[in-house]
């Protein structure tokens, strides 16, 4: 049983509170992924919340560019939205920028491959801080999809996105596979990493706040429904997702409805499932509050 830690406050102090509840000290170069959020949303996690934590690790933040067209799919628009949302303040680095590399998956349930920024070679350690809300395609994002889709390339996300049908990503939205492989590739993606970098030198926090049914990547996202839940983290990936999806199903929240119809319409947990399946962690937790 894995152990997921939580605090209902939700601000920079307590951010790093739970950090160190985790024990875990990560080495050399650390890459802090997040999403830096499509221009025009405004649900993502905002500088002036991580700033402590950041700074406490002198750690860079790491992202991506997207598949779909948007402002954050080449290198120059997304260094704009990157200073546009202040992200700026921070040693930054979108991985993919320079190129990118291919990551084997042994005995994955879909992918033979992940492809991914190129300067992920340069990080020694990774904090996944990821902001927990709905999504469009996913149901919901979580630890696992910001460490899966975050963290490939732009072709990677394509190959994620198809279930490997395709690294092109003009080729993405003729070639999406059945919702579950899509679920499937993602865990893929997530074991590959999680093999790169060695499972001991990956933490994960989830700040669940402005819990819309829509992602940071939709330019004008719904308005949360719901009220604010708090902050969760782990070294278990799988625990702190399921913990995340639960603490939503029974919140004693009547706006719940549109976020929960939104993750079981498109069956978002079974990344979760997929990823136990896999090996990366467990379901069964045990939810420590620090309050």
């Amino acid at each position: 049983m894995s152990t997921v830690y939580f605090t209902k406050e939700i601000s920079s102090e307590s951010l790093v509170r739970i950090f160190n509840e985790l024990k875990i000290e990560l080495k050399g170069n650390i890459g802090i992924k997040i999403s830096t959020g499509e221009l025009g949303g405004h649900n993502y996690l905002k500088p002036k919340l991580i700033r402590v934590l950041v700074n406490k690790l002198n750690g860079t933040i790491i992202e991506c560019n997207t598949a779909y067209v948007g402002k954050r799919n080449t290198s120059s628009e997304h260094w704009e939205v990157i200073k546009n949302h202040g992200f700026n303040e921070f040693k930054c680095d979108i991985m993919d920028e320079t190129g990118e590399f291919k990551i084997p998956i042994n005995n994955g349930l879909q992918l033979k491959e992940n492809i991914v920024g190129e300067n992920l070679k340069k990080y020694n350690s990774l904090l996944i801080l990821s902001h927990f809300k709905g999504h469009a395609m996913a149901g919901f994002g979580g630890a696992l999809k910001n460490m899966s889709i975050g963290i490939a390339s732009s072709s990677g996300k394509a190959n994620i996105h198809t279930a490997g049908k395709t690294q092109n990503p003009n080729e993405l939205w003729s070639n999406l596979p059945e919702q579950d492989y899509f679920l499937e590739s993602m865990a893929d993606a997530c074991k590959s990493v999680i093999e790169y970098l060695g499972k001991e030198n990956i933490i994960y926090i989830n700040v669940a706040n402005n819990l819309s049914v829509d992602c940071d990547c939709d330019s004008n996202p719904s308005e949360p429904k719901m009220k604010d839940i708090g902050i969760f983290a782990s070294t278990d990936p799988v625990a702190l997702d399921q913990a995340c999806y639960d603490a939503v199903m029974n919140a004693n929240d009547e706006g719940k409805i549109e976020l929960i119809e939104r993750m079981t319409k498109l069956h978002g947990i079974h990344i979760v499932e997929s990823s136990e399946k896999l090996n990366l962690g467990s379901r069964k937790y045990q939810l420590i509050n620090i309050d």
